[in-house]
C-alpha cells in the first residue's frame, strides 16, 4: 500500500528545490551538502521530537533513507 502524505508533492518539491538552490549558491560539495542536510535532520529531531521517540524517529528516518538509495 503506498505511503499518502499530508503535503502536496508541489510542495515538497519547491521546498527540495529552494534547498538545492541555496547549497548549489554556496557551491557545496556532495559531502558537505550531506553533512548540512544531515546535521538539519539532527537538529529537527532534537528540537521538535520528545526525547522519549527520538531513538525511534532517527531509526526509521535511517531506513527510509537506506530504501530509498539507488543501487545502480
Amino acid at each position: 500500500m503506498p505511503i499518502t502524505s499530508k503535503y502536496s508533492n508541489k510542495k515538497v518539491e519547491q521546498i527540495i528545490e529552494d534547498m538545492f538552490d541555496v547549497l548549489e549558491k554556496h557551491d557545496a560539495s556532495a559531502e558537505l551538502a550531506l553533512m548540512i542536510v544531515g546535521n538539519i535532520a539532527t537538529n529537527i529531531i532534537n528540537s521538535d521530537v520528545p526525547a522519549a521517540q527520538r531513538k525511534a524517529i532517527a531509526d526509521k528516518f535511517a531506513q527510509a533513507l537506506q530504501s530509498s538509495i539507488k543501487e545502480d
